[in-house]
């Protein structure tokens, strides 16, 4: 009640106390259901925090995910330590964060055990069938609902369309968009602000959201100005930044260990350099790079044969966590396949933890290195408009990756068309899979007629297929 007081003299207003263990609980359900990919995670997450809990506020949500944007790696893993950092600070960024990728972790591994054992078996087929067209129809909807919330004008409508030819027809990629949205957003503020959500609300409404802090904390009269967190919390600043020199050590140290006992050629020193610099270059997600990370598993190493790539994408793709989850398939099947004196299995275990352990190290290292300074600028006019530009952009780059998973669950075969000098992928009409277009029928009605939520239209696009599968003929 003290408290309460207090912060009502200093004219600052409060948010319920989150309590750790709630907010542990609340992401590991929320880690639970993030199917779908990075649209379908980013939409669970506002669902449950935004809209249910009430935790973190719209505006503030936002600014995270325009930052996640920005980094490199898997930006919905990202957004949910963010949002834990927000909560919780080091200690709540790093649960969020680990919590997010453990039910993928475990799922991927048990699956990868499974593919390098069997390989394909006709039920695990039909069920993955079944979870693709569920998954469709979630990305689908979470396109919808992240669009109707980050393009709130013509303006971001517009960027949003661009976004989506540029990567989709030109093949622009995503750092260019990203940074030529940003140069727009940021521009705006001259050439018409308030389009972009640079300049609206004024000063007060700013002063406003600066002053509600979602951890249940006090806001102080410094930090309701605005005034940057390491001023006027020091501890908590430099909390953050050992925090992200710990992250990076625990990221480096095992890779510099690798290479100076086992030297370069063996299989996890080059297991453990070559997705350490994936996580530096991974802007645009799992789909931006997966074409590099098969060449090169494919090609240059001999980790992966052709076409195994596409199925450790189908098994990412169907479970829970990031979508760049199929690093750690295809570190399994690189350390499975080149054992040495260990059991294979064994072997593609530790070359999975391996590699999910360099992919995810560096993901809270930029977070804690970099929160702390976002956080203290939300309240600029030009930053805001830029990352509002952003999220516009973005929108339209979640779309063009829902298209590319539409093609490849519902067809077979995909061809390319090529006009004026331009590439585009179009389905061969003949390739169209009935079954497939059957179950994403289902699961669509499920997810927009009856708003069922992940888990039950996953179940009943599962039960389904594998249903369809035993019919004889």
């Amino acid at each position: 009640m003290q408290r309460v007081t207090d912060a009502a003299k200093a004219g600052v207003s409060i948010a319920p106390v989150v309590p750790f263990g709630e907010a542990t609980r609340t992401f590991a359900r929320i880690a639970c259901l993030s199917f779908g990919g990075p649209a379908g995670q980013i939409a669970v997450m506002h669902r449950i925090l935004v809209e249910e809990k009430r935790w973190i506020d719209e505006d503030r949500f936002l600014h995270a995910l325009n930052f996640c944007m920005l980094l490199p790696g898997p930006e919905a893993q990202q957004l949910a330590t963010y949002c834990g950092w927000l909560l919780h600070r080091v200690a709540g960024g790093l649960v969020a964060g680990l919590l997010f990728v453990l039910p993928g972790f475990l799922a991927i591994m048990a699956l990868s055990i499974v593919y390098a054992a069997y390989g394909e078996v006709g039920l695990v087929a039909a069920a993955l069938l079944g979870l693709k067209a569920a998954v469709l129809a979630i990305v689908l909807q979470a396109v919808s609902r992240i669009g109707g919330r980050a393009l709130k004008n013509r303006w971001m409508v517009g960027i949003a369309a661009l976004a989506f030819t540029a990567i989709s027809v030109f093949g622009v990629p995503f750092p260019l968009i990203v940074a030529s949205a940003g140069l727009l957003g940021f521009a705006s503020r001259w050439i018409g602000g308030p389009a972009f959500g640079g300049s609206k609300g004024g000063d007060a409404g700013r002063r406003d959201a600066a002053s509600r802090e979602p951890n249940g904390t006090v806001a102080t009269p410094a930090e309701a100005s605005g005034a940057p967190p390491w001023r006027s919390a020091p501890r908590e600043g430099r909390s953050a930044l050992f925090a992200a020199g710990a992250c990076l050590l625990a990221w480096l140290l095992p890779v510099a260990g690798l290479l100076l006992f086992f030297g370069r050629g063996n299989v996890y020193a080059e297991i453990a350099v070559f997705f350490s610099k994936m996580a530096v270059v991974t802007f645009g997600g799992a789909y931006a790079v997966l074409a590099y990370v098969a060449q090169e598993a494919v090609g240059t190493h001999g980790w992966l044969r052709p076409g195994e790539m596409l199925d450790g994408l189908g098994l990412a793709e169907t479970t829970p966590g990031p979508l760049i989850m199929v690093t750690q398939f295809v570190g399994y099947l690189a350390a499975f396949r080149a054992p040495g004196s260990l059991d294979p299995y064994l072997a593609g275990a530790l070359g999975a933890c391996l590699t999910t352990w360099v992919t995810f190290a560096p993901c809270f290292l930029w977070i804690f290195a970099g929160a702390p300074h976002v956080e203290a600028l939300r309240g600029n006019r030009a930053l805001s408009a830029a990352l509002s530009a952003i999220t516009a952009a973005v929108v339209g780059v979640i779309l063009n990756l829902a298209v590319w998973f539409a093609l490849h669950v519902l067809f077979s075969k995909i061809g390319t068309v090529h006009w004026a000098g331009l590439s585009l992928a179009v389905p061969v009409p003949s390739s169209l899979e009935p079954l497939a277009l059957a179950l994403f029928g289902l699961a669509a009605a499920a997810v927009f007629v009856l708003r069922w939520g992940v888990l039950s239209t996953l179940a009943l696009c599962v039960v389904a297929s594998i249903g369809a599968s035993a019919l004889p003929g």
